[in-house]
């Protein structure tokens, strides 16, 4: 998948967003299990809010969402994420295979919002979809006095000194040109 970022400013504050496209989810074998790539279970572990989207004219897009959040759940059981739910193709009515009804009742199933949008017609849905999932965010982790929001984070190890860095590589050639020569 694909890494998307942005900048911009909401209530006053530059937000960075990354969007981090992750294709490939699949139900396996007219089950209610999923199946995904090694590298969307590192994309939800690291994620701070979910963007679900799925075509109004494809049934089985729709129909991944729920195996697909429980498999969030799994990875996050008791993290407060907000989660977006986005039915897009709102221009194809005549081709219209999940109702507006079904997908409303996901997304409050599943906790979320329920932006129903044309990406082709009208991005603007699109960019108010997003807003409202950056305020949702900047409420949340504003709300934690400076905490991380989740104990999931890894602490960053600290970057070596740049000195100690020259040595051991100074060390390292050195000692290949012994051995070369001792051949």
């Amino acid at each position: 998948g694909a890494l998307y970022s942005r900048k911009f400013t909401i209530d006053g504050e530059q937000i960075s967003l990354q969007v981090q496209d992750t294709p490939f989810v699949s139900l396996e074998d007219d089950t209610d299990s999923i199946c995904c790539q090694e590298q969307i279970n590192r994309s939800i572990y690291w994620a701070d809010g979910f963007v679900f989207v799925y075509s109004i004219t494809d049934y089985e897009s729709y129909r991944v969402l729920r195996p697909l959040h429980q498999h969030i759940r799994r990875i996050h059981p008791n993290a407060n994420i907000p989660l977006l739910l986005v039915a897009n193709k709102g221009d194809l009515l005549r081709a219209r295979q999940v109702s507006s009804k079904e997908g409303l009742q996901l997304a409050g199933e599943l906790g979320g919002s329920y932006h129903e949008v044309s990406a082709r017609e009208n991005c603007e849905g699109v960019h108010e979809a997003f807003q409202q999932l950056c305020q949702e965010l900047s409420r949340i982790i504003g709300s934690c006095n400076g905490e991380k929001r989740r104990g999931l984070h890894l602490v960053r190890p600290k970057s070596p000194n740049m000195q100690d860095l020259k040595r051991r590589l100074k060390q390292a050639l050195t000692s290949k040109g012994k051995s070369a020569t001792a051949l």
